[in-house]
């Protein structure tokens, strides 16, 4: 049975999207990945465009409320987010939860370059991250 994993932010638009998109692309099929927030509003066009310059289209995602996934069991809900962080609800069954904190590139005022060196800064933070996830998850069985 493959472990479930579910991403939380506030708005579901950027952090959580792309860590869904990185972890779906890292674990090939090995893990279920979802993402939610608290106060979904829509996938942001930037987080779309700097996970298609690493070729993983994040295009067909959806944001979605965290209300969504409220009966459903996961072996991990990892907030991305401080907000979220401090409004996640419990989740049944054995979810280990995990708090990562990334700072919101969509906050980030600017042209349009520094902006999407601020997606691009988070994109790759989150890279990081989960590369280093999957790996320890992979070799120990568990993260």
């Amino acid at each position: 049975m493959r472990q479930r994993v579910l991403f939380l932010c506030t708005g579901n638009s950027a952090r959580s999207q792309m860590a869904e998109g990185w972890l779906r692309y890292l674990a090939d099929e090995q893990i279920e990945v979802a993402s939610a927030g608290t106060a979904p509003s829509q996938v942001n066009p930037l987080a779309i465009q700097v996970m298609a310059e690493r070729a993983i289209d994040i295009s067909h995602h959806r944001s979605k409320h965290l209300n969504e996934f409220l009966l459903q069991p996961f072996d991990y809900v990892i907030t991305v987010c401080d907000q979220a962080a401090e409004q996640c609800p419990i989740f049944p069954g054995k979810a280990i939860r995990i708090h990562w904190s990334f700072p919101d590139p969509a906050a980030v005022k600017g042209t349009h370059e520094e902006r999407l060196a601020a997606f691009r800064q988070v994109r790759d933070a989150l890279e990081g991250q989960l590369r280093a996830w999957v790996e320890a998850f992979t070799t120990s069985g568990e993260a």
